[in-house]
């Protein structure tokens, strides 16, 4: 008999447990659920995946019935990787929160974390949107379990996943959470690699103010390498320099690290310069000067101004001709003749000898 028919016999003897007779009043769920774990493991080494799965299904249902809190879970864990096998993913987050649950109905939740991990690092990398609320569920029962390095592994994959999907106001506060972990089991190292992070995540949300608030608060937590980088790329965007942006940005130590962060820091918008200087030249749409007019200045002559002004050719024609004309013509002295000098001074003489 090959393991196929084996397995149908196992599926007929579960069938043949759930009936009711005269004499038997109630479903044999424990049997019937006995019997389906046996012919999906018979049609799983008979290479029928299908039949597999929904073998272990029913007898998920059957361990239910029966209040098996914890071998229905288990037999979903195991629905899981057979999807995974039959290759169609959406199923998978909905079955790994039905497990967790019945985890967390048995009692035990760190089981319910693992499920939920095992299948958001299915879906990490095909599927990363898929993936967050599992590993946000999973930090969430672990930190009520009061599990905070635990709590911080699921909290960095959530962080990653948010940068990777650039939600990066979501991506700050799950580094502050992280940190929060960090800091409770006192691994300041891990500190200050998130203080670099948040920095940089700040700098992608365009807040300048709260990327060197957070250098402030745990920079000390830092490493010297990773100070004189987060001073000289603060300090660059500070002073809008882009090309010591880029020297910072480019350092050994952000470009080793997670592939996510990496990737951010490539991504990073440079400081550009907000207030350039204008080049020299006419303004445009420049009102015209004011000229005034002197008070001892010819008629003719302000009347040329004007012309000017107001770009009147004949007017400047005409005063012009008024202006030669007026040179031309004599004009009346009223400088002494040399006669009338010598009179004077005769009449001083005599005026003398008097």
């Amino acid at each position: 008999m090959s393991k196929i028919e084996e397995g149908n016999a196992h599926i007929r003897a579960a069938e043949k447990s759930l009936k009711t007779t005269l004499l038997k009043w109630k479903p044999d769920y424990e049997v019937a659920a006995d019997s389906y774990n046996q012919a999906a493991t018979c049609f799983r080494i008979g290479k029928s995946l299908k039949q597999c799965k929904d073998a272990l299904l029913k007898c998920a249902d059957c361990y239910k019935e029966n209040r098996s809190w914890f071998h229905a879970a288990k037999s979903l864990e195991q629905v899981i990787l057979i999807t995974r096998d039959l290759g169609d993913l959406s199923e998978i987050p909905a079955l790994a929160h039905r497990s967790c649950s019945l985890y967390q109905q048995h009692g035990s939740q760190e089981s319910g974390a693992n499920v939920l991990d095992k299948a958001g690092k299915m879906l990490e990398t095909s599927d990363p949107e898929a993936a967050l609320p599992l590993f946000q569920r999973a930090a969430e029962i672990v930190m009520g379990e009061d599990s905070p390095r635990q709590a911080a592994e699921y909290l960095s994959r959530v962080a990653r996943i948010l940068v990777k999907l650039k939600k990066f106001d979501e991506a700050a506060n799950a580094i502050r959470r992280e940190i929060g972990m960090h800091q409770r089991i006192e691994h300041m190292p891990s500190v200050g690699r998130l203080a670099v992070v948040l920095v940089l995540v700040q700098l992608a949300r365009g807040d300048q103010v709260a990327a060197e608030k957070a250098f402030r608060e745990w920079g000390n937590c830092c490493d010297d390498p990773e100070i004189q980088t987060l001073e000289m790329l603060l300090q660059a965007y500070d002073n809008e320099d882009a090309n010591a942006a880029r020297a910072a940005l480019n350092s050994p130590f952000i470009k080793h690290m997670d592939v996510e962060y990496a990737k951010l820091a490539r991504d990073l918008p440079l400081p550009q310069q907000e207030y350039a200087v204008p080049p020299a030249g006419v303004i445009a749409n420049a009102a015209p000067p004011y000229v005034s007019p002197k008070i001892d200045q010819p008629s003719s002559s302000i009347e040329t101004v004007e012309a000017e002004v107001n770009n009147d050719t004949e007017t400047i024609e005409k005063a012009m001709t008024s202006t030669t004309l007026d040179d031309q013509s004599p004009s009346p002295s009223t400088t002494p003749t040399q006669d009338e000098k010598i009179n004077n001074e005769d009449e001083d003489y005599e005026d003398g000898l008097c």
